[in-house]
């Protein structure tokens, strides 16, 4: 953490660590837990849980001391977001393609000049990091470092685009630097295949496959990826194949909301 970070924007990334730190593995934690994962002090850490109890962001178990994210978490600015990531077609994606692969997911999203890891969920084989705790939600990639940063700069109109590219080969260090034309031609056959494999970024070794997800606001795009280390028993092109019939099912279970109203009405 910088240290120029200000005390209430450490505050608030610690309120997101904790938030995140819950997942299928996690569904529960202690005081300890938070403080060993993110090696932060036992006594603020307990003030700051205790506030979360106190906001109805988590309920806390008396009997054993843990702590479990409430639906008050789960459904902060839920109503503003995207059909699929509202009415939680997306969870059942990321569920129904992790139970098909066994390889890790991660949903990604543009924040500036990075692609940010949204939500990710582990795979069955541990991916080889150079972060500490592996892959994780919350993480940044410059965008044209990752395949998934490709694809969701095919979404933007091409003065924005260029510009972006520019600012981040301005800003790159000398090894980092890429010829520009050619990383056009690259965004461009992203854009022009609705899909991007190649290297996922955020200090692993690992590899990616990546889809767009449809109907999302102008300059938000989502993509949803595949990450896996490359071997010869992964073949990018069924896992594309895979992919795309995944995001097709849960486009076209979008739920039929007057005939949900008419159900709801009938049994009322």
């Amino acid at each position: 953490m910088s240290a120029t970070e200000s005390n209430k924007a450490k505050i608030a990334r610690r309120v997101v660590e904790v938030l995140e730190f819950f997942d299928e593995d996690h569904p529960n934690a202690t005081v300890m837990d938070i403080v060993r994962r993110y090696n932060r002090p036992q006594s603020s850490t307990s003030e700051l849980l205790s506030s979360l109890v106190a906001l109805g962001l988590l309920y806390k178990d008396h009997t054993t001391r843990s702590f479990a994210p409430t639906p008050r978490a789960a459904l902060l600015g839920c109503s503003v977001q995207s059909g699929v990531v509202r009415d939680g077609r997306l969870a059942g994606l990321i569920d129904r393609l992790s139970a098909q692969t066994g390889l890790g997911i991660a949903v990604f999203g543009m924040v500036g000049t990075t692609a940010q890891i949204f939500n990710w969920r582990p795979g069955k084989w541990q991916l080889r990091t150079s972060q500490t705790d592996g892959l994780a939600g919350g993480q940044h990639e410059v965008l044209t470092e990752t395949a998934a940063g490709h694809l969701l700069l095919s979404t933007l109109p091409q003065a924005r685009r260029d510009g972006l590219l520019r600012r981040i080969n301005a800003e790159a260090p000398a090894e980092r630097k890429f010829v520009f034309g050619e990383m056009v031609t690259r965004i461009q056959a992203c854009g022009d295949h609705g899909y991007a494999s190649g290297v996922a970024g955020f200090g692993s070794i690992a590899d990616v496959t990546a889809m767009l997800l449809p109907d999302q606001p102008e300059g938000q795009p989502l993509a949803i990826g595949l990450i896996y280390e490359p071997s010869e028993q992964i073949n990018a092109e069924v896992l594309r194949e895979t992919l795309g019939e995944a995001i097709a099912r849960c486009i076209a279970a979008a739920p039929d909301q007057g005939a949900e109203v008419e159900r709801l009405a009938g049994v009322a």
